[in-house]
């Protein structure tokens, strides 16, 4: 009966080490080289989880609900039921392998039992993972690098998502971030539902995830990047809805567009373009794992979306059955190639970059290439350098110099946008700025590509230092010229300098110093938005038209007739207000007297920029004074004859071109002292009366 038990033991144990080989071995499940490999036990074993009530042999790949490990039990006497502790003779321990724990007898099996592995569990929802030194994890190779003679690592199994992990904090906060998440045991059963025309291999514990109408599958660690080649975070919805939009703008300006996904991970960017805009595109999703790749393509097949370019993983699904099911076709090309590699081959019209990090890498490359008015946007992560924690990765990657400011996040916003424009001035290309956010998780530029040496030099232009008082956080742009000013602080408009001791300005930059939205485009998005049912990010563009143009009264119309001619440096823009019949060809550059009128144009508007930088109304408020609500501030405001408007940046700041002391005076003006200060005033009035 002890040795029944033992046996039925290690066949558990053997089985949970073929799930964790396939999740964490490169070359696994989801890597392509190595999925077709023939296994160690030979050729009849089958990798599949069976059931302990039943034990039969009928497997069911990929519908088979993944079995518990033997060290997560309920109660002590659950694990002590693994060994027969009543029967004579020794034993081995079931969670610790025989040269660790050698054979012994009843009475000290259960001390060990009780000592080592079930003291330290850790309790989840009633069930409690105990510790185990079984070979689960990858052996740490010794010093002469042989992995047979290292040293094992003892582990908690994951009670939600199988996932192993050495310490007991670290397990403790792996399941605060279920719990946070809202992930159960049943989020990583089996995809049975999934229409596979291959098995999923078998153990693995796909999550199907549904974003914009369209299905990918994820591994239990697809939100630890250093763990999963398919890192997918779901904060990031609101930068993959952005960039959808900005595509959707393009795709009406030029038919098709060749639009590449640089770094695919799940891929669902590329299929999202592929889904909703369908002929208008033609999407190309790369990434340099393999691992990666095979997982697009599966998903692919999710979707009912061809697979174009490359081998194949699987035949892609049948246009009748797709017609029957009512799923729209598409095209997508995937491929396993470096990001800079496959931009310096082919062209494009528009590139995303979205590396895990900082960007700075692939911009040359991507300016190497793309089309003349296509669009390149980049995402950048890096948020320990861009909003000035880290100030020397900040000067290593982006050769600016920054510190922490209240505007941090235009600041931020400024920088990248700068590193944008020398990349392109590299290429003899200038930009125009059409979108920059910066949110909690992300910073996210949107521009559009101006070829010439001409173009070029008027973005160099655009790039400026910055003076910044440390007292009173006043902000100035140095004023454009090669001559040294005696005295910069001339060019603040405080006076710190003057009534503070020491140096009280810092020099800030270079920082792009033009404006950060485009009005026309931003409203083309918000009809895209409208348009594709994006209901999360309506608000946010919106937001975006008002402090495009510094204003708060803004009425939304969201047919074509709201839409008109959008002119970015000399180029007309062809927008849906057009007619298609006496529009010109989308791209054209003006010649002649026309391309003078609107040089003309371009600067008697050049006074409708929006403000640079913002005002928060909290960092500036006055000690024992209710300052009024923002709404108000910014109504007191317009009466005097600023422009203001909220912005995305801040919620509390106001973009404004009032000056900080203006801004101080009108916030005093309209601000009224606070009960306790006023009850202070009162009895210090009656002190001075007696």
């Amino acid at each position: 009966m002890a040795e029944l038990k033992e046996g039925d033991a290690v066949q558990l144990h053997q089985e949970d080490v073929d799930i964790k080989g396939k999740k964490t071995v490169p070359g696994g499940a989801d890597d392509g080289g190595g999925g077709d490999a023939p296994s160690t036990d030979g050729q009849d074993t089958v990798p599949v989880i069976q059931n302990e009530a039943g034990g039969d042999n009928d497997a069911k790949p990929s519908t088979t609900t993944i079995e518990r490990h033997i060290s997560i039990q309920n109660k002590l006497e659950g694990l002590e039921m693994l060994v027969d502790l009543n029967g004579a003779g020794r034993k081995s321990c079931p969670l610790c392998p025989e040269e660790k724990f050698k054979a012994c007898y009843s009475h000290k099996l259960r001390r060990h039992l009780q000592n080592l592995h079930w003291k330290v569990y850790v309790e989840f929802e009633g069930q409690r993972m105990c510790i185990c030194h079984l070979p689960c994890r990858h052996l740490k190779p010794s010093s002469s690098g042989d992995q047979a003679l290292g040293r094992q690592v003892a582990h908690y199994h994951c009670v939600v998502c199988s996932v192993t992990i050495a310490r007991k904090t670290d397990m403790i906060s792996h399941l605060k971030r279920h719990v946070n998440k809202g992930e159960t045991e049943a989020s990583y059963s089996g995809s049975s539902d999934v229409p596979f025309e291959e098995p999923a291999p078998s153990g693995q514990a796909y999550e199907i995830m549904k974003e914009l109408g369209t299905n990918v599958q994820l591994l239990p660690n697809h939100t630890t990047p250093q763990k999963s080649d398919t890192y997918f975070n779901r904060k990031m919805k609101t930068n993959r809805q952005l960039v959808f939009c900005s595509l959707a703008v393009l795709a009406e300006e030029r038919n098709p567009v060749e639009c590449l996904d640089a770094f695919g991970a799940t891929g669902i960017m590329g299929l999202q373009w592929a889904k909703h805009l369908r002929n208008a595109v033609k999407v190309t999703i790369t990434d340099i794992s393999e691992t990666c790749v095979k997982m697009i393509k599966e998903n692919c097949q999710l979707n009912h979306i061809r697979v174009d370019g490359g081998s194949r993983g699987s035949r892609p699904p049948d246009v009748a059955s797709s017609e029957v099911e009512g799923v729209p076709i598409a095209t997508v090309e995937v491929a396993k190639m470096d990001a800079n590699v496959i931009m310096h081959l082919r062209p494009f019209d528009y590139v995303h970059l979205d590396p895990f990090g900082t960007a700075v890498n692939y911009l040359d490359a991507a300016f190497r290439n793309v089309r003349n008015l296509g669009l390149i946007s980049v995402t950048s992560t890096d948020t320990g350098s861009l909003y000035a924690k880290s100030p020397n990765v900040t000067l290593r990657h982006y050769s600016c110099h920054i510190v922490r400011t209240e505007y941090f996040k235009e600041l931020a916003a400024r920088m990248v946008v700068a590193t944008v424009a020398r990349a392109a001035a590299r290429c003899n290309k200038g930009i125009e700025v059409l979108l920059a956010v910066a949110l909690e998780h992300f910073v996210l530029v949107v521009v559009r590509v101006l070829r010439g040496p001409t173009q070029a030099d008027e973005s160099a232009k655009r790039l400026r230092q910055l003076i910044h008082c440390q007292w009173c956080e006043e902000r100035v742009f140095l004023k454009q010229g090669s001559m040294v000013d005696d005295n910069l602080y001339n060019q603040l408009p405080c006076n710190c300098h003057e009534s503070m001791p020491g140096k009280t300005a810092v020099e800030l930059g270079p920082l792009w110093s033009g404006p950060l939205f485009n009005t026309g485009f931003l409203r083309r998005m918000l009809f895209a938005a409208v348009q594709h049912s994006m209901d999360d990010i309506q608000p946010l563009v919106k937001t975006l038209i008002c402090e495009s143009e510094c204003t708060t009264l803004k009425s939304f119309v969201h047919g074509p007739s709201a839409l008109t001619n959008q002119v970015e440096c000399g180029v007309v823009i062809k927008t849906l207000g057009e007619e298609s019949g006496t529009a010109d060809q989308s791209g054209k550059r003006k010649t002649g007297e026309e391309v003078g009128n609107v040089v003309k144009k371009l600067k008697s508007d050049a006074s409708l920029e929006h403000p640079a930088f913002y005002y928060s109304i909290h960092r500036h408020s006055i000690r024992g004074m209710n300052m009024p609500k923002l709404n108000k501030f910014l109504q007191y405001l317009t009466e005097d004859g600023f422009r203001v408007s909220r912005t995305h940046f801040d919620p509390t700041g106001v973009r404004t071109d009032a000056t900080l002391k203006q801004f101080k005076s009108i916030l005093t003006k309209y601000s009224v002292p606070t009960s306790n200060a006023t009850a202070t005033q009162t009895s210090l009035s009656t002190e001075e009366t007696v």
